[in-house]
């Protein structure tokens, strides 16, 4: 199961090598190092560890990050549901437990047949093909400028295709948000489907990330029975000078007050396991922005991400017997 990653504790010191790893991976940041290097450790690193820590405290939980706690609910989940046949293991792009811990645990397990399980439903050059890199490197080494490592053996690979419309999994962020609707005083009169940005310049050179946020938006949508006025489509998270997918959260959220909207909610489908972009981003930083803009902070409603949901977990299930066709039939025999 691999995710984007997480800091190991809430402090400037522990936000520095995760921000500069995160930072200087070309999947996210794709300027020439000696352009962008310079700039990330001289500057970038110097100041937001302080303040992204501060954010990180108002999320954390007493076991540790979100991220990594709800991932590890998700692959116990997982695996009672897979039973014996499999092993199920988190690993993360950034930060630990890595995606290369992982892969040195499947191969002194001696287990040689390992399918990956990105958990961003939507594909993004920026994670998607991020959690490739890291995998290949893990399993076969790689060459770079300054060293070549190859391995002798390479396991057998399987990728879990991008699954924005997967019908287990709108099915489960149905369900899920049916229930938190639910549990409301009053329905939300709006809602704010929230997905985290990236430059346009990305989609404009081939990255099909904004299709698929739109397919997802619009099956949830339609399985909800939302009618197009009852609901927006938004983007997150922007940082730096360039032009980024839009209409951006942040702006829509202060703006609803002013369209006539009093109790909206907002959700992330493309977050499948709460972290600091959606605890704090959306939960707290969305709060505050949709009183600046004139509206009751107490009538603004947070949805959490669908986490360790039994549906979801069921839908994950289904994905991951797909793939493993032919594999767990030899494992029984």
């Amino acid at each position: 199961m691999a995710q984007l990653g997480t800091p190991d504790a809430p402090t400037a010191q522990a936000l520095r090598p995760y921000l500069g790893q995160f930072l200087s991976d070309m999947r996210v940041i794709d300027y020439h190092p000696l352009l962008w290097q310079p700039i990330l450790r001289g500057i970038i690193l110097n100041t937001r560890p302080k303040k992204s820590a501060q954010l990180y405290q108002r999320i954390w939980l007493k076991d540790g990050s979100p991220l990594l706690v709800y991932s590890q609910e998700q692959a116990v989940g997982l695996q009672a549901r897979l039973g014996d046949a499999y092993r199920v293991i988190v690993g993360m792009r950034y930060g630990n437990p890595s995606i290369a811990h992982a892969m040195r645990t499947f191969a002194d397990e001696g287990i040689d047949r390992i399918i990956v399980l990105p958990m961003f439903p939507q594909y993004s050059s920026t994670t998607t093909s991020s959690v490739y890199d890291a995998v290949y490197e893990a399993a076969a080494g790689r060459t770079n400028l300054l060293r070549h490592q190859r391995k002798r053996f390479t396991p057998t690979l399987r990728f879990v295709a991008p699954y924005y419309d997967h019908i287990g999994y709108i099915h489960a962020m149905h369900n899920h948000l049916q229930a938190e609707i639910a549990a409301l005083q009053a329905p939300p009169d709006k809602v704010v489907i929230s997905f985290h940005g990236i430059p346009k310049r990305y989609v404009e050179t081939g990255d099909p990330y904004r299709d698929h946020c739109e397919r997802t938006a619009h099956l949830l949508a339609e399985a909800m029975g939302w009618q197009p006025d009852d609901w927006v489509l938004t983007f997150q998270s922007q940082f730096g000078p360039e032009k980024w997918l839009e209409p951006a959260t942040d702006a829509v959220l202060e703006s609803l007050h002013a369209q006539g909207v009093e109790r909206p909610m907002i959700f992330s489908p493309g977050f499948v396991t709460d972290c600091l972009e959606t605890l704090d981003e959306l939960g707290n930083e969305g709060r505050e922005q949709f009183a600046e803009g004139g509206g009751k902070a107490e009538h603004f409603h947070f949805a959490p991400c669908l986490n360790a949901h039994p549906d979801f977990l069921a839908a994950l299930t289904d994905l991951v017997r797909e793939n493993a066709a032919g594999w767990a039939y030899e494992c029984h025999h």
